[in-house]
């Protein structure tokens, strides 16, 4: 089966507090919790046609909210009031903002954990590996606290946790963080989350992180990377902090969850994530490590890191190119045709890439500030392109169906076209959907209850044999010269706001043709020309067959032959910002 993702940010997803201010506290902007994702939740997302529930933000992170037990951390080392998820502070505890009875908190998230197998889906959660909140303390198990026994004269050292600045006699060693000194550092800093090793990181630095050590020296890349241990290397060899995280890991695994989203993937040894991989697999064969990665220069990889990653054992790794192709079709220049690249059987990222048009570090796309300000008129044919054209997961974030605009009250996060991870805030439209916990979308219009229905049918969509296992060919070079398709400039001839291609499963014995219109606002009537060898390659050699639409059953076949397809073309009309996906049946 063909994994669909589902990113419920359980801060936001049920927070039903209407309204708010900026930099507003828990008690002003709300705050989602765990129970709040009851069984009418889970069972709306089981029947959307959701396989892994990603709950997102849960682990215990620095923030300027208390607790009872549980105070609050320095302001300089917090992004926002409720603070940055991914500053984590105990690798083996949940965030306290999260729980009805932040005393109850694990016993209330085990429970959400058991809600969402009993409804047929897996639970996920993030694992966060490349760095942790410059407070991290541990304080449920004081025997696993990360870097009690560090060597602090030195940069570097096997078995630290951390990496420790270096100075020269007499420098006035204090960690100025954007806010302010942060005291706990005050004569021993710590490398910053994202390899900034300054005693004064700055704004755009992940400045309240500090980045983790597994054993290498960052600084030298992936060849010092590569000198790590393998896979069967004994547990005495190991660096110390490969073992805790495998800890933490095998902590959550025992409580229910089935998966884990890991954070900045490359940006720790390839090594590590072959070890501690197995080491997950040996206790759940099922578990499925999702990656977020990208070929950037924080890396410790050697090539390709979205390659690497799915060798080391991934099930998923983030096709973030593709992505941005999408996104270049609206905001770079970029014609359908350049799609194309993103789509071939024979790279790994075909059938192991993530796709998505949003996530919590993207820009929403209904925001007006990004796609072109046209984002929620073209969401149809963006879905259905992106989760129609691979075989890989497919990643879904909370609101995307109900085309949030990340108009909620923010601070930290700003006015960026996303929701803010950092802030109490709301999803306005979402919360027509939620209904203060009843989750039948008795406050959605009747577009908005169409375009949700049209998001449930697509995710569903996605396990027909065709679009979850077939192979890609494209037709849009078969289509350069039919009107609609593109335009004849020079010597280039490419197709622009039109995208066409098929998906054939050979085992199924099933073909699928997919037609999408990226205008918004202009109708598409056009043929669609289906080569012969383009039959040949999808075993299709009757004379004649039909067209069956598969997101719109009420639809009428579209009686077609052989000749009329490599001649003439199919006819179709496919609205401005819409998709087809036509089942090509023999007759």
């Amino acid at each position: 089966m063909r994994k669909v993702v589902y990113q419920l940010f359980v801060r936001h997803f049920g927070n039903f507090t209407r309204g708010g201010v900026e930099w507003g506290s828990r008690e002003q902007n709300g705050c989602g919790t765990f129970a709040a994702v009851n069984d009418a939740a889970l069972e709306a997302l089981a029947r959307m046609g959701v396989t892994h529930l990603w709950l997102t933000g849960v682990l215990r992170h620095a923030t300027q909210t208390a607790h009872p037990g549980a105070p609050a951390h320095p302001a300089c080392a917090v992004k926002g009031i409720a603070g940055s998820p991914y500053a984590v502070t105990d690798y083996f505890d949940v965030d306290p903002d999260l729980a009805e009875q932040p005393e109850r908190r694990l016993e209330e998230y085990r429970s959400l954990l058991e809600r969402v197998h009993r409804w047929g889906m897996v639970p996920m959660m993030d694992f966060i590996p490349n760095h942790v909140s410059r407070c991290y303390s541990s304080p449920s198990l004081p025997e696993r606290e990360l870097g009690a026994h560090d060597r602090r004269d030195v940069f570097f050292h096997r078995d630290n946790a951390f990496y420790y600045l270096e100075h020269t006699p007499g420098e006035d060693r204090k960690l100025l963080l954007p806010a302010g000194e942060f005291l706990p550092e005050r004569g021993c800093g710590r490398v910053t989350g994202n390899n900034a090793a300054t005693w004064s990181p700055g704004s755009m630095d992940w400045y309240e992180t500090v980045k983790l050590n597994y054993g290498c020296d960052y600084r030298h890349g992936a060849d010092e990377a590569e000198t790590l241990p393998g896979v069967l290397a004994p547990r005495g060899s190991l660096p110390r902090t490969w073992l805790l995280l495998d800890e933490a890991l095998a902590w959550w695994q025992r409580m229910g969850v089935g998966g884990f989203r890991c954070d900045m993937a490359h940006m720790v040894p390839p090594a590590f994530w072959r070890w501690v991989i197995t080491r997950a697999r040996l206790r759940d064969e099922r578990v499925f490590f999702m990656a977020e990665a990208y070929n950037d220069t924080m890396g410790l990889t050697r090539g390709d890191a979205l390659l690497v990653l799915l060798e080391a054992g991934f099930g998923g790794v983030y096709d973030a190119d593709a992505y941005h192709a999408m996104r270049g079709l609206f905001e770079g220049g970029m014609w359908a045709n350049d799609l194309d690249s993103h789509q071939r059987p024979e790279n790994p990222l075909f059938r192991g890439g993530v796709r998505y048009v949003e996530n919590h570090d993207e820009p929403r796309l209904a925001s007006p500030l990004f796609w072109g300000g046209c984002g929620e008129k073209v969401a149809r044919a963006v879905m259905v392109a992106q989760y129609a054209a691979t075989c890989g997961p497919i990643l879904f974030y909370n609101g995307q169906e109900t085309l949030e605009r990340a108009e909620g009250p923010g601070g930290f996060g700003g006015d960026n076209g996303r929701t803010s991870i950092f802030d109490y805030t709301s999803l306005p439209r979402f919360q027509l959907w939620t209904n203060e916990g009843r989750y039948d979308g008795a406050g959605l219009s009747a577009r908005q209850v169409e375009f949700r229905d049209f998001c449930s049918h697509i995710l569903r969509l996605v396990q027909h044999p065709a679009l979850a296992e077939g192979s890609f060919y494209g037709l849009n070079w078969a289509n350069k010269l039919t009107p609609g398709f593109g335009r004849e400039d020079g010597e280039s001839v490419s197709g622009h706001r039109l995208y066409s291609f098929l998906r054939h499963s050979p085992h199924a014995r099933s073909t699928v043709l997919v037609v999408c219109n990226f205008s918004p606002d202009v109708d598409a009537d056009t043929r669609i020309h289906i080569p012969a060898d383009a039959a040949q390659w999808s075993h299709h050699v009757s004379p004649s067959s039909v067209f069956v639409d598969l997101l719109n059953p009420s639809a009428p076949p579209l009686p077609t032959t052989a000749e009329e397809l490599d001649t003439t073309g199919l006819p179709v009309h496919v609205p401005a910002g819409d998709a087809l996906v036509l089942e090509w049946r023999d007759t």
